[in-house]
């Protein structure tokens, strides 16, 4: 009569769950490593077409004229 002294239901419930905790470790790790590099390449391509919308802006305000409009598109390009 070695009752239940209340150990083996946690012990279970941590074994069984622990897998679970894991998961998560590792989904977070990829969430993190996806942000990280992904990031750097969709912000490059948001820069360029930034700076290309600034120098349609300054095209159509005349600040620069269609040659050195041209050669910047270029070079952004």
């Amino acid at each position: 009569m070695h009752g239940y002294n209340g150990y083996g239901f946690g012990m279970g419930y941590g074994m069984g769950f622990g897998w679970i905790i894991w998961i998560v470790v590792i989904v977070l790790i990829i969430f993190l490593l996806v942000k990280l590099f992904g990031s750097q390449n969709n912000s490059t391509g948001r820069e360029e077409n930034r700076a290309l919308e600034i120098l349609k802006e300054r095209y159509a305000k005349g600040e620069i004229d269609k040659q050195e409009f041209e050669e910047k598109k270029k070079d952004l390009k």
